[in-house]
C-alpha cells in the first residue's frame, strides 16, 4: 500500500471506528440500554468527519499531484470508495438503533438469529484496511462474497417474518425487526462496494464480482495458470453494446495462449452468438478475425476471452497516420471485403430489412430527440410525414430484393476493423452482428460511420471525405461487375437508415439534424423514382448526400 500523507491515518481510523460501530449495535441488539443508544449517535458524527477528512484529502491529491501513477490513481480513488462505505455503515447502524424505539418489546428480536452475521460483517470492515496494504486479492474477494451470504441470511429472515406475519400478532415487532434486518443486508451491499474498491487497487480496474468471476473462469479455462494480479486489466470505454470489455496484459510470460487479449463479459445471448460468429468467420476466412481463447458461461451471463490484434483502428488511420499507411490500408480491406464476398457469396433473391431496422430503433430516436419526426405539413408546403415515407419506403423495399447474401461484419464501423501496417493486415473485430445478408448493409454503415465522426476540421474532413468517395466507387464498381442492377436504390435505403438511426448517438443538434435530414431526403428520392415508373436500375443515388 503506498503512503498518502493525512489518508492513510485517517482510513484506519474510519475503520476502527465502524467496527466499533457495529459491535455497539450488536451490545444494543442483545440488551437495549438508553446509554448504549447515547454512544451511537455521536460515534456516527466522527465516522462523518472522517470520510469528509478522506473524501477532501483524495480529491487534494489527485488535484495537486501532477505525477501519480495509475496505480495511486487507482488506490486513491479506492481509498474514497471504501471511506463512503464504511460512513454508510455508520449511518446503518444508526438507523437500526432507532428502529429499536418502535418495539414494544425489545427482547421480540431474540426469537430470530441475527448474531451470527455480525462477526462476517465485523471481520470483513476490520480486513479492508489489511487487504489494501498487503494487496491481498483473495481477502478482498472474501470480503466481497459477504454481501452474498447477507443476502441469503436476510431472504431466509424474510421468509420466516413473513410467514408470522400471516398468524396476526406482534405486528408492530415483526415488520421493526424486518426493518431492521433490512439494513443488516444493506450493510452486505456497502461491504460489496469495499471488496471492488479492493479489487480496483490491486488489480487496477473497477470490475464488478461477477464479472471477476467470469474473467476468473474464462482464463482458467484458456490456459491461464496465473493469478490476475499478475495481470494489468484496462477497460476499453464506449461500447454501446451493453457489455463490459476489458484489455488483458500479463506481467510475466507464463501464459502459452497469448501475452495479450479482450475480455468481454456480457448477456448471454450476445456472448454465445459472438462465440459462434467468431467460430464461423474462422471456418469461412481463417485469421481475418479474433481467435477465442477460452469461454465461459453462468446464468444469464456469458464470457468471452479472444486474441488481442495488435494495430491501429481504421478511423485512427484515417485521422491520424501518414498518407502512405491510409492509402495502403484501404487497398488491403478493398481486397478482403472483395475475396470474403466472392467466398460467402449465396445467391438469392434476399429480402432487405433496412425500413424495418428504422422502425426498431425509433423510440430511441425520439427519446433523444424529440422532433424528430417530420409532420406532414411544413407551413404552407405539403410534404410527405416521416411516418408515410418509412411506410411507403417499405413498401418498395419489399420488391428491391439483393440478388444475393454474403458473409456480412453487421456493424462495420470504421473502429471495428483493425489495421496492421506492419504485417500488412486487416482483421475484424466485434462481430456479434455478423450474419449472411445483403453486402449492402455493410456498405452503408462503412460509409456513414465515416460521416457521422464529429470532427469539421478542413483537412480531416477531406480525409474523411476521400475514404468516403473511394469506398462508394468500390463497391459501386463491383456491384456493376457482378450486375447488381438495384445497388443503388438498395444503398438509398440503407443509407437512409444509417443516417437516421445514427441521430440516437449524436447530442450534437445541428450536427444530428443534418443526418436526419439527409435520411428523409434519401427516402423521397426513392420515392420519387418510383412514382416514375422507370426500372431501379436507372434510379441514380445523389453521392453528394455522402459528404459533409
Amino acid at each position: 500500500m503506498l503512503n498518502f500523507e493525512g489518508i492513510d491515518e485517517n482510513l484506519k481510523f474510519i475503520v476502527m471506528e465502524t467496527q466499533t460501530q457495529v459491535g455497539a449495535i450488536l451490545d444494543l441488539l442483545r440488551m437495549p440500554s438508553t446509554s448504549g443508544y447515547e454512544k451511537i449517535v455521536p460515534r456516527d458524527d466522527y465516522i462523518d468527519n472522517l470520510k469528509n477528512i478522506i473524501e477532501s484529502n483524495c480529491v487534494a491529491k489527485l488535484t495537486a499531484e501532477k505525477n501519480l501513477s495509475k496505480e495511486d490513481i487507482n488506490e486513491i480513488r479506492a481509498i474514497q470508495i471504501i471511506g463512503n462505505n464504511l460512513e454508510r455503515i455508520a449511518d446503518y447502524c444508526v438507523n437500526i438503533s432507532r428502529q429499536m424505539g418502535y418495539m414494544d418489546n425489545p427482547e421480540f428480536i431474540h426469537e430470530f438469529d441475527y448474531e451470527t452475521v455480525f462477526p462476517k460483517i465485523s471481520e470483513s470492515i476490520s480486513r479492508s484496511y489489511t487487504v489494501l496494504k498487503d494487496r491481498n486479492l483473495a481477502g478482498a474477494l472474501t470480503i466481497c462474497r459477504v454481501e452474498y451470504e447477507l443476502d441469503e441470511w436476510y431472504k431466509v429472515s424474510f421468509d420466516a417474518i413473513m410467514e408470522r406475519l400471516k398468524v396476526g400478532q406482534n405486528i408492530q415487532n415483526l415488520i421493526t425487526v424486518l426493518f431492521i434486518f433490512r439494513y443488516l443486508e444493506r450493510i452486505g451491499d456497502a461491504l460489496l462496494n469495499i471488496g471492488e474498491a479492493l479489487i480496483l487497487a490491486i488489480i487496477g480496474e473497477k470490475i464488478k464480482i461477477h464479472q471477476f468471476q467470469a474473467l476468473q473462469e474464462t482464463l482458467s479455462r484458456s490456459g491461464f495458470e496465473g493469478t490476475l494480479d499478475e495481470l494489468d486489466v484496462h477497460s476499453i470505454l464506449g461500447s454501446r453494446s451493453g457489455c463490459i470489455i476489458n484489455r488483458l496484459e500479463q506481467r510475466r510470460s507464463n501464459w502459452s495462449q497469448a501475452q495479450e487479449s479482450i475480455f468481454k463479459e456480457c448477456n448471454l445471448s450476445k456472448i454465445r452468438r459472438e462465440k459462434n460468429n467468431l467460430e464461423l468467420w474462422a471456418e469461412k476466412y481463417p485469421g481475418l478475425a479474433p481467435k477465442i481463447l477460452g469461454y465461459y458461461e453462468e446464468g444469464d451471463k456469458g464470457a468471452l476471452l479472444v486474441q488481442f490484434l495488435a494495430g491501429r483502428t481504421l478511423d485512427e488511420v484515417i485521422l491520424n497516420a501518414a498518407e502512405e499507411h491510409l492509402h495502403n490500408a484501404f487497398f488491403i480491406l478493398k481486397q478482403v471485403l472483395e475475396e470474403v464476398w466472392l467466398a460467402t457469396r449465396q445467391d438469392g433473391p434476399i429480402d432487405t430489412d433496412y425500413l424495418k431496422q428504422i422502425r426498431a430503433r425509433l423510440p430511441q430516436i425520439h427519446h433523444v430527440h424529440e422532433n424528430f419526426s417530420r409532420p406532414m405539413n411544413q407551413g404552407t408546403i405539403k410534404v410527405a410525414s416521416s411516418e408515410e415515407l418509412l411506410s411507403a419506403c417499405a413498401e418498395i423495399e419489399s420488391r428491391l430484393l439483393s440478388p444475393f447474401a454474403v458473409l456480412i461484419h453487421g456493424d462495420f464501423n470504421v473502429n471495428n476493423v483493425v489495421y496492421n501496417h506492419e504485417l500488412q493486415q486487416i482483421h475484424f473485430v466485434d462481430l456479434y452482428r455478423s450474419r449472411y445478408a445483403d453486402y449492402v448493409q455493410d456498405v452503408s454503415v462503412f460509409l456513414i460511420s465515416n460521416f457521422r465522426i464529429p470532427i469539421f476540421d478542413e483537412v480531416l474532413r477531406s480525409r474523411l471525405n476521400w475514404i468516403i468517395e473511394k469506398f462508394y466507387e468500390f463497391s459501386s464498381q463491383l456491384a456493376l461487375s457482378w450486375q447488381d442492377r438495384t445497388f443503388n436504390a438498395r444503398l438509398a435505403l440503407a443509407l437512409a437508415r444509417s443516417f437516421y438511426t445514427s441521430t440516437r448517438y449524436e447530442l450534437n443538434k445541428e450536427f444530428a439534424k443534418e443526418m436526419y435530414l439527409r435520411a428523409h431526403f434519401l427516402m423521397e428520392k426513392v420515392a420519387g423514382h418510383h412514382g416514375t415508373g422507370r426500372p431501379w436500375e436507372e434510379f441514380s443515388l445523389p453521392i453528394s448526400v455522402l459528404y459533409y
